[in-house]
């Protein structure tokens, strides 16, 4: 999916902290990436699991500059704008459906900064923090996605993982995540439940997003094709517990954090096709195990 050109995206609060030093050896290697990426990509911090991660956490970076992001042109050029044009569709239509909603603060980053939820990172991958209320992405994780998972990592796949934080968001600042904390892992637990309900909060959000129009009438986004919406479902399919683990060499359903592929891939699909009113993956009548 691209923006209209000439579609106006100013306006947002995007920040791009800091720039801090890399990790200390260059990072981790490709089980390390896989074991954080079963987790911080979508909120649940593992890095523990691998050598070469930073624990602890501490206030955001107060260092770096607001973005400046002016059109669609630019969010078709630069990654960064991409991510700043992502938050100003996000919060029009969760302003609209969320009462009384407060957005998110979207830190842009390149490298590593810290958080209180512990340092962001590529090899982490994008995550929410819900303390800060915050969205931290650093658009090289994208070409990770390419080199370490053979994801295509196209633009809406992208949106989606921007709008996936995005439904944490909500989840935090409407009760969900009060409501249903963490009771461990498998299929059926509530952190897997979350994260399906996350992307299922992305598809919705993604069906209507190209019918948001500026303040001049321009429509922010061109409707999506055929093509893109394969890449999206792709980027969820990569990051499926069963996926990961099986390039891990291991396969243990009871440990899933986020659910298989074929689940997540239905529940954005179930999102896209049906909307909001789908998305309620706590309910009981609701089977977690539609797919396998």
């Amino acid at each position: 999916m691209t923006f209209n050109p000439d579609s106006d995206i100013s306006g947002h609060r995007t920040r791009r902290p800091g720039r801090t030093a890399a990790i200390a050896g260059g990072g981790v290697g490709i089980l390390g990436i896989l074991a954080l990426l079963a987790g911080p990509l979508f909120g649940i911090d593992l890095s523990g699991l691998v050598g070469g991660g930073t624990q602890g956490g501490g206030a955001p970076e107060s260092s770096g500059t607001v973005l400046e992001c002016q059109t669609g042109q630019d969010a078709n050029t630069q990654d960064d704008c991409r991510m700043a044009g992502a938050q100003v569709l996000l919060d029009d239509y969760w302003a609209q459906r969320v009462e009384g909603y407060t957005p998110p603060q979207l830190y842009v980053f390149e490298g590593q900064t810290s958080t209180q939820c512990g340092t962001a990172s590529n090899s982490v991958g994008p995550f929410y923090c819900p303390p800060e209320q915050g969205v931290y992405i650093d658009p090289d994780f994208f070409q990770i996605m390419r080199q370490q998972f053979g994801a295509s990592a196209g633009e809406l796949a992208q949106l989606y993982i921007v709008g996936h934080e995005w439904g944490h968001h909500i989840q935090n600042i409407t009760g969900v995540m009060t409501q249903y904390p963490n009771n461990g892992t498998g299929p059926g637990s509530n952190g897997v439940r979350t994260e399906l309900q996350a992307d299922c909060y992305a598809g919705a959000w993604l069906a209507d997003a190209a019918e948001l129009e500026d303040e001049n009438g321009v429509e922010y986004l061109q409707t999506p094709t055929e093509a893109q919406l394969k890449d999206a479902l792709n980027a969820a399919l990569v990051v499926g517990d069963d996926q990961i683990q099986e390039m891990s060499g291991f396969s243990n359903p009871e440990s899933f954090t986020h659910g298989s592929s074929a689940n997540r891939q239905y529940w954005f699909a179930s999102g896209y096709q049906d909307g909001l009113g789908t998305c309620d993956t706590f309910d009981a009548s609701v089977g977690i195990d539609l797919v396998s």
